[in-house]
């Protein structure tokens, strides 16, 4: 990953494990890694996020090639991986730490994340409104090694996970794929 050209945008959908290989499919996307933004607290752990007391946020990174993917396609994917209604968290994940907000770091993001959302949210594919919030990126933490890339290292555990959630049935439904 040599590219010093590469953009990076930020994403909270939730557990952060299930927010990494949706923009793998991406074309472009060269690196996803998860961590924390937010908050108050310098350098969190895992251990101190998951109390709900440091007002992080797990987040998703990813590193991208603006040239083959723009913001929008991530915004789309990203769009695509949450239930942006829930303002006390994901499926089975709640908590502050777990809510949904996209991180900008200008204007220019800033402005196509509120163009998005508000176009999904007049779109009339939910029946609730849409409380994902769009804030301005803060200190990214990178989480603990033992995260990244979670569902290639502990592919049996984050199956597990991930269909006890419910995730994938709210997705499938939500849009019909």
């Amino acid at each position: 990953m040599g590219n010093s050209k590469l953009s990076k945008a930020t994403f909270a959908g939730g557990c952060f494990w299930c927010m990494v290989d949706c923009f793998y499919l991406l074309e472009g996307v060269e690196d996803v890694k998860v961590g924390y933004t937010g908050g108050h607290v310098e350098d969190p752990t895992y251990e101190q996020v998951k109390t709900q007391l440091t007002g992080h946020y797990e987040v998703a990174q990813v590193m991208y090639d603006a040239e083959i993917t723009t913001y929008e396609e991530l915004l789309e994917m990203y769009w695509r991986q949450v239930n942006p209604t829930d303002d006390e968290g994901q499926f089975q994940d709640k908590g502050e730490s777990y809510r949904t907000a996209i991180f900008y770091e200008n204007e220019e993001e800033k402005n196509k994340a509120q163009l998005s959302r508000d176009t999904l949210n007049s779109s009339g594919k939910y029946s609730k409104p849409i409380v994902t919030k769009i804030l301005p990126l803060t200190e990214f933490y990178l989480a603990e090694e033992y995260h990244q890339d979670f569902s290639t290292k502990s592919t049996k555990e984050y199956k597990e996970d991930r269909e006890k959630s419910g995730r994938d049935e709210f997705l499938k439904e939500i849009w019909k794929n």
